[in-house]
């Protein structure tokens, strides 16, 4: 089996931090994003997988070099491939051509998910959907028996189905998928002005194929930055209930209230921290109260309260201390 990540997009909904990361780097609960997404589908699918292909922007060398270390750790081979205009999902998965054989799961890498990943056998492929309130920014299925899905509907502004898919699909035949993509370049097939993948699924099912809606109990989405602190608050929540601390970070005269991700070689120091934060390699924290927060490597943080934040790599935040005297019945807004 292979995984297409398509992943080129810019993130500028979560400027500032990827004017220097790309969105799927930037960590949540101690790890990248799209090693969380990776690793997570490799524990649940029970399937070798043989190759990570990446899709990516031109994000530099030592980011490439991040991504290909990330599938070798998972004993895959990783494949970097380029999308340097953004024309669409099916044109991006299109970018990966020479992963689309065999079996293939294409993960968009700004989700994360928690489900029963199941690849049925019976059918030709899963596209992984969640029940949602406002599916109009989404793209949308409607079922019938067996959750065999009936129609695709790309960002439909009238109700057709409140089913979005999260953006992570199984189809058993890579080489098909492939076909069905470049059909749509060759024959300049767009909806919304894009090539989109939905319109690739809706030609296979058209054609016969039985493609089947999987339910995820929960989806995270990393598109901004209150997205991501919330994300990495659910993440913490799962995989490190009772905190995670590295065996080489310092705690000295403080409370770590769990869940919290402390990672190697930090240091905290007389403060506060959590729950649901997350403290990156060699960052300290001193004389402070740290909460619901993703703080990156090597930053310093002095004499602060900071609450729902993300702080990149190399800050430097110190708080103002002040000295008080107030009395009785007094409030401060």
């Amino acid at each position: 089996m292979r995984i297409i990540v398509p992943m080129a997009g810019m993130g500028k909904r979560m400027r500032p931090h990827t004017l220097t990361t790309p969105k799927p780097l930037v960590p949540v609960a101690g790890k990248p994003i799209v090693q969380h997404l990776v690793e997570d589908i490799i524990r649940m699918c029970n399937q070798k997988v043989e190759e990570i292909a990446y899709v990516v922007g031109h994000f530099g060398e030592e980011a490439e070099k991040n991504l290909i270390k990330i599938a070798e750790d998972l004993g895959a081979k990783g494949t970097i491939h380029y999308q340097d205009t953004p024309l669409g999902t099916a044109h991006a998965i299109l970018c990966a051509e020479s992963a689309l054989r065999g079996p293939v799961v294409v993960a968009f890498a700004d989700t994360l998910f928690s489900a029963d990943f199941r690849m049925d056998a019976d059918c030709d492929g899963v596209i992984w959907v969640k029940q949602i309130e406002d599916p109009r920014q989404f793209g949308v299925v409607k079922t019938g028996a067996d959750e065999v899905i009936t129609d695709f509907v790309e960002k439909p502004q009238d109700f057709v189905s409140d089913l979005a898919i999260i953006g992570i699909y199984y189809l058993k035949d890579g080489e098909n998928l492939r076909n069905e993509l470049q059909y749509l370049i060759d024959n300049n097939i767009k909806d919304k002005g894009e090539y989109q993948l939905t319109n690739a699924l809706e030609n296979m099912k058209a054609k016969g194929k039985r493609l089947k809606a999987g339910k995820v109990d929960e989806w995270l989405d990393c598109g901004n930055k209150d997205a991501t602190v919330f994300t990495n608050l659910r993440v913490l929540e799962i995989k490190y209930p009772n905190n995670h601390i590295s065996s080489t970070a310092k705690v000295h005269n403080s409370i770590v209230i769990p869940p919290c991700y402390i990672g190697d070689g930090a240091v905290i120091e007389a403060s506060v921290v959590g729950p649901h934060t997350s403290i990156g390699a060699h960052s300290k924290i001193q004389q402070s109260l740290v909460k619901n927060s993703i703080i990156r490597d090597h930053s310093t943080i002095k004499e602060a309260a900071i609450n729902n934040s993300l702080m990149g790599s190399h800050v430097h935040y110190k708080g103002v201390l002040r000295d008080l005297s107030m009395g009785d019945y007094t409030t401060e807004s």
